[in-house]
């Protein structure tokens, strides 16, 4: 059997990662190189929408790859507009930049954010960002992070956001009273990284109207809440409201790196020639897995799967869980799910993989599950068997 080490000699020792190597998938299950089966309720952090291995999108995906994978943006690729007017049909918004990261997506937000202010006459432009919010590790995304741990070694950060806590509108306009400078504001519908931290819908429709009055951009970061993982195409929907400014990316692509910001009539042409541009964003190969991964959730109905099979998975989470001593909340929506327990369970990721499930453990103390959309709840009911004896034994210690 292959011995896998915990890192390796030559690759910067970044992620911290478990002595684990995935060799290959099968709908929602994974194996490793020693042949060892895993359920996967973590879609490589909400990335494989439609598991692995998917029947409809891995020959797409071959057909593609026969044809021509990357050409650069000098050109325009079929395939772009394609995808964008899908997401224009999808989101109620009317035009599309495509790149390749999360990070990507939210760094191009922010420049737009900015240029809207300076086009406006703004020459110091202020953006609105919350606790907890996690956007990106470049140093502006880093800038627009709520989290000081990730931040530390890498100052000085970039200066221009004023920071909020999530639901409370009073907050926000006392933070942003009388400052001309604020051009957006910005946030996750629901926080991933900062622990499945969900805006209410009151609040969501609140800043929505206070944008409007004030003339602000709305930046809402879609990239790990988004596509479909709440049981609508996008979790701010839940809300009634359309964003002027929507980063995706992460499931986008169900796996092919791929990114997104689509933008409303009042952020779509602040982008001129030569204002922004990306060396793989838009490439054949990641716009063919754009439109089969859209196709292929409509065909079979993977909202309404995520919907029925994340209330079933919060529903049996919660009669395993709920009201155990240390187990502080089980919240999300769809297959967006979060376990608080009342101390630090990193240990936990391990002791899943031990016993043949993934999962991730963020903001040290919440047990995030995010699996592939096309989760039945035979294989939820099969997450709740080894994850709650788990924590039961956990919080006994």
């Amino acid at each position: 059997m292959a011995q896998i080490e915990a890192s390796s000699p030559h690759t910067m020792n970044t992620y911290g990662r478990l002595p684990i190597a995935l060799e290959r998938g099968d709908g929602c299950y994974v194996w490793d190189v020693n042949g060892k089966r895993y359920l996967d309720a973590l879609a490589g952090i909400a990335v494989n929408t439609l598991g692995h291995n998917h029947p409809k999108l891995v020959p797409a995906l071959q057909d593609q790859v026969a044809k021509i994978i990357h050409s650069c943006n000098y050109y325009h690729v079929p395939n772009q507009e394609k995808l964008a007017a899908k997401l224009v049909q999808l989101s109620g918004l009317t035009n599309v930049f495509f790149g390749s990261t999360g990070l990507e997506a939210n760094e191009a937000a922010i420049k737009l954010a900015r240029k809207f202010g300076h086009d406006k006459g703004i020459a110091r432009p202020e953006i609105v960002v919350y606790e907890k919010a996690f956007h990106g590790r470049s140093i502006a995304t880093l800038s627009a992070t709520g989290n000081e741990k990730v931040q530390q070694g890498f100052g000085p950060l970039v200066e221009g956001f004023i920071r909020v806590p999530m639901n409370d509108i009073d907050a926000l306009k006392k933070a942003t009273q009388g400052n001309p400078n604020v051009v957006a504001v910005m946030f996750e519908t629901i926080q991933g990284e900062g622990g499945i931290n969900q805006m209410r819908i009151d609040y969501l429709q609140k800043v929505r109207e206070l944008c409007d009055q004030k003339d602000w951009l709305l930046v809402i970061d879609e990239v790990q809440c988004g596509m479909g993982r709440t049981g609508k195409w996008f979790a701010h929907q839940w809300a009634g409201i359309q964003p002027d400014v929507m980063p995706l990316a992460k499931g986008l692509g169900s796996g092919v790196p791929i990114a997104a910001v689509v933008a409303g009539p009042r952020a779509a042409n602040i982008f001129q020639p030569g204002n922004h541009g990306t060396t793989f964003g838009g490439n054949p190969l990641a716009m063919r897995a754009g439109v089969e991964t859209l196709r292929i959730m409509e065909e079979d109905g993977l909202l309404e799967n995520a919907s029925r099979v994340g209330a079933h998975l919060k529903g049996a989470l919660a009669r395993e869980l709920g009201g155990l001593k240390g187990v502080v909340e089980i919240r999300g929506q769809g297959l967006m799910l979060g376990v608080e327990l009342d101390r630090n369970c990193g240990v936990l990721t391990q002791r899943a993989a031990d016993a043949g499930l993934l999962i991730s453990v963020t903001a040290d103390t919440v047990i995030r599950l995010l699996p592939p959309l096309i989760m039945t709840e035979r294989q939820a009911d099969e997450v709740v068997s080894i994850l709650a004896p788990l924590v039961k034994d956990f919080l006994a210690q």
